[in-house]
């Protein structure tokens, strides 16, 4: 019987683009598929998951990813490694009370959980969509019941920010954000004609909508934001590229298709900016007190609001990165610039442990190093997403996704230090995994 189960889940998976014993593929593609559909669903199965995907992946890839463990992902997982050691080393040497007992290498490190991801995904854009799929399933499901269910839904309905059991409001709008990119970009996969295409097209209905109001229930201007600018540069891409867009690999929908959708998806829109105009104008309208101060005095004495408490947090960032551009002051900077700057005040340091901007948290604990590697990672991965495209082996609106997910993830992390927490990490490693597995298969049938 197990045999027969066996066999069975090798005719379920799609075929592999690189060589991998059989079982441990099934082995690897269970825990990636546990790690997608539980890490918000049931913490307890989901984390260990993500754990053993990691370090069985990147054996596995060690072992029989022949030409592959050569490529730049492996380098920059090592300078990432080297990065790391070496911040932590020079503060222990300089000023051993900031370090800490161990170079916390997992800090920039779990970025790269994605390569493991990408090779149990075998350059599959099937298997891609599935996992992302059963992330975005995992997230929905805790969103509706986990937290505090429909009284908190309720309670976000009337105006105020919940946070569906998920770390807090910022994050929950985050994700809501991502899922609401995917299912826009993604949506000519569910409305294609086929089988089950009611069922498919009432899916995605039900799915867009409680992505919306996520969205705008969160009340997080950056979600906003990133958004408004990811779907501006989409709209664009399509009109531009209108043609192979409306090629099947994009989804099957013909010009009179994406036009009838879009109306329609601008139409919910407006309903939607109508039923919350209240929450949203006054969200928008709350920060007006201190955008007056900075066009009258720049940024002497912000007034510590929302907006105002990252200003002067940013601004404490950029002093302490200003001291040690370089090499920074080790992973434990985030919290030390908020603790040991004299001029925040106490409220600050009581509630606050970290800068809200990703890239600013990066250049005070590592330096421009750090930064360095950041950006060229995200420069790598937006080079190979690229090429992969234009190979043929990355459909139309994968790239589209990932071009529009580029967009939004740089501008609500300027705000909110996502890629530092366990919520940005697992979205980021879901996707760049997904973009590059596809860049390795094209790499693989280069050299064929």
């Amino acid at each position: 019987m197990v045999q027969r189960a066996t066999s069975h889940m090798k005719h379920a998976l799609p075929e592999r683009a690189w060589p991998c014993p059989e079982r441990l593929w099934i082995a690897g593609a269970v825990l990636m598929a546990l790690y997608a559909s539980f890490q918000f669903l049931w913490p307890t199965v989901g984390q260990p998951a993500e754990t053993l995907t990691a370090v069985l992946g990147l054996l596995a890839l060690l072992r029989y990813g022949t030409g592959l463990r050569n490529t730049a992902p492996l380098w920059l997982l090592l300078a990432a490694l080297v990065v790391q050691t070496l911040s932590w080393w020079l503060i222990l040497r300089d000023i051993p009370d900031y370090a800490a007992d161990n170079p916390r290498l997992d800090r920039l490190a779990k970025l790269f959980i994605f390569i493991a991801v990408a090779w149990w995904l075998g350059g599959s854009t099937r298997l891609t969509l599935t996992v992302w799929g059963l992330a975005l399933v995992g997230f929905l499901l805790q969103a509706l019941f986990g937290g505090g269910g429909w009284e908190e839904w309720q309670a976000g309905l009337q105006g105020q920010r919940i946070e569906y059991g998920i770390r807090n409001p910022q994050h929950g709008a985050m994700l809501f954000g991502v899922a609401l990119l995917g299912l826009v970009i993604f949506a000519g996969r569910f409305w294609q004609p086929g089988r089950w295409h009611l069922a498919r097209r009432g899916l995605w209905c039900a799915m867009t909508l409680l992505a919306l109001v996520g969205v705008l229930i969160g009340l997080t201007r950056a979600v906003w934001l990133g958004l408004l600018l990811a779907f501006a540069v989409a709209a664009f891409v399509v009109v531009y590229h209108r043609r192979r867009f409306a090629r099947p690999a994009a989804g099957g929908l013909s010009p009179i298709r994406i036009g009838l959708m879009s109306l329609a998806l601008a139409c919910v829109l407006a309903l939607a900016g109508w039923a919350f105009q209240e929450n949203l104008t006054q969200r928008i309208a709350d920060e007006r007190e201190v955008l007056v101060h900075m066009a009258e005095r720049g940024l002497e004495d912000v007034p510590y609001t929302s907006i105002g408490i990252r200003i002067n947090t940013w601004q404490a960032g950029v002093e302490w990165g200003l001291e040690r551009p370089w090499v920074g002051w080790g992973s434990e900077a985030r919290s030390l610039v908020i603790q040991e700057t004299p001029w925040l005040p106490p409220f600050v340091k009581q509630h606050f442990g970290h800068l809200h901007n990703f890239l600013l948290e990066v250049w005070v604990a590592y330096g421009l190093f750090g930064v360095m590697l950041i950006l060229g990672l995200a420069g790598w991965v937006g080079w190979a997403t690229f090429v992969s495209w234009r190979g043929g082996v990355m459909p139309g609106d994968m790239a589209l996704f990932a071009l529009t997910f580029f967009i939004y993830w740089a501008v609500v992390n300027q705000f909110e230090s996502y890629n530092s927490f366990w919520t940005g990490v697992f979205v980021h490693n879901l996707i760049v995994g997904g973009l590059v597995t596809h860049y390795w298969r094209w790499w693989k049938e280069q050299r064929a």
